[in-house]
């Protein structure tokens, strides 16, 4: 197992950890806690991840996508949100003009 794979299992193992807190005050205490830790991360990580995607894209020759994808472990789709700036879920992304009918 490499490094990152060992990192991810010790923060996977923590969270099961939490989880596994009999007290259901106690736990969910817990949770709120991790919550706000992770919620102060991850502007950091999303900028972090732009930036490398951007970055892999403006090689000479541009990285293709689905090679980002599988590099980074995530979907082809979230590369291109990510080269187009979309951030957020759909349903607050702009909706493209529907076409004018002839009727």
């Amino acid at each position: 197992m490499d490094d990152t794979n060992e990192e991810v299992q010790r923060v996977s193992d923590a969270l099961e950890a939490v989880d596994g807190i009999a007290d259901l005050e106690e736990r969910v205490r817990a949770r709120n806690q991790v919550l706000a830790l992770q919620a102060t991360r991850v502007k950091d990580w999303h900028a972090e991840r732009r930036d490398l995607v951007l970055a892999m894209r403006a090689e000479d020759p541009p990285v293709p996508i689905r090679t980002i994808a599988a590099r980074l472990e995530m979907s082809a789709g979230v590369v291109q949100d990510i080269i187009r700036g979309h951030t957020g879920s759909w349903k607050n992304r702009e909706k493209r003009p529907e076409a004018e009918s002839d009727g």
